[in-house]
């Protein structure tokens, strides 16, 4: 097995400057650090991790905990593409990550502050959860480093997408499209929701429109069969909105989906809107209009953080940092005389 030892002879230099190439130390030259690298890659050297582990007293590994209860699990293209951020900055900066089980049924299954402890993890980013799960609770109590997706705990940071933002930028260029008439079909009960109702009313208030209770209604995230459900029943009022906004955009897919099939064109008989972006969306015609979240920056401010909790640990502040998307003017929208 090639040392380091064997690339400083190579090379002509010290050990310890062939250490600090590697490890990219500033203190040495460019042109140095190029020719150390160049010749570990053309002597076959691989680090060893254990030693490294021993060396910084760290694994190098961050845990992430993804208990997804719609059962879309890495399909679910919101979740999967804060993972793919994650994943990419936690790999840029020299991290593994590892999944914890989620199987309440695997045989001697340890709880999951035990199974990041057992693995040596440096730290952990919930990604989604239950967090009235006492096993989560459990782990954002513990002394190791945490960040949340999308929840807002006590002591612990929190990334998030600026829900109040896009829901307001949303319904403002429904509102200027002509729409006064705007209903709102929610997802499970969760912190990014209570936000996306509390914008919804204040909306409504801010542009003196009257809030109707039966345009409000209660759905699921991703559950075209709800979203449907809830379609027909508002079509069925004496006076039916004139634009529908979803809780996401696989479930205003549904329900485009729906409404073709009943012969209701989109959007000249009725205005249809999302909120995600997925590529999914993009590709319907019309085009959906959405609120598309930023994601990947999502996932890599969440790794960001998550290291420096880990490696500076006195100087990263205890925050929840917010993240803005952007609007899609797709074609379901359409544009009513006020």
């Amino acid at each position: 097995m090639v040392s380091m030892k064997d690339i400083a002879a190579a090379c002509s230099v010290s050990v310890a400057t062939v250490s600090k190439a590697l490890n990219d130390h500033s203190d040495i030259g460019e042109e140095t650090k190029a020719r150390i690298r160049q010749t570990a890659k053309d002597m076959g050297y691989h680090p060893n991790s254990s030693a490294r582990t021993l060396k910084t007293n760290k694994s190098y590994n961050l845990g992430v905990l993804y208990k997804e209860k719609t059962g879309s699990g890495l399909a679910h293209e919101y979740f999967s593409q804060i993972l793919e951020g994650f994943r990419r900055e936690a790999e840029h900066q020299g991290y593994d990550i590892t999944f914890l089980s989620n199987s309440k049924s695997r045989k001697n299954r340890m709880s999951f502050l035990d199974h990041s402890l057992y693995r040596g993890m440096d730290g952990v980013i919930i990604a989604v959860a239950d967090y009235n799960d006492p096993e989560v609770i459990e782990l954002l109590n513990s002394e190791l480093a945490v960040v949340c997706i999308d929840y807002v705990f006590n002591g612990r940071i929190s990334v998030m997408s600026d829900n109040e933002e896009g829901m307001s930028t949303l319904l403002q260029h429904i509102y200027d499209k002509g729409h006064r008439r705007i209903a709102y079909i929610y997802g499970d009960d969760s912190l990014v929701t209570s936000n996306r109702i509390s914008t919804y009313y204040q909306f409504l208030d801010r542009n003196g429109l009257e809030f109707r209770e039966e345009y409000l209604q209660k759905g699921k995230y991703r559950d075209s069969i709800a979203a449907n459900t809830i379609t027909q029943m508002l079509l069925d009022l004496k006076e039916p909105p004139t634009c529908i906004v979803y809780a996401d955009d696989f479930s205003a897919i549904g329900g485009i989906n729906y409404l073709k099939n009943k012969g209701i064109n989109v959007p000249h008989d009725i205005s249809v809107a999302g909120y995600d972006g997925i590529v999914m969306a993009s590709q319907l015609q019309p085009q959906l209009t959405t609120y598309k979240q930023d994601t990947i920056h999502i996932g890599q401010l969440a790794a960001i953080q998550l290291i420096s909790l880990i490696e500076k640990p006195k100087a990263t502040i205890i925050k929840q940092y917010l993240t803005k998307g952007n609007l899609i003017e797709g074609g379901s929208v359409a544009r009513l005389q006020v």
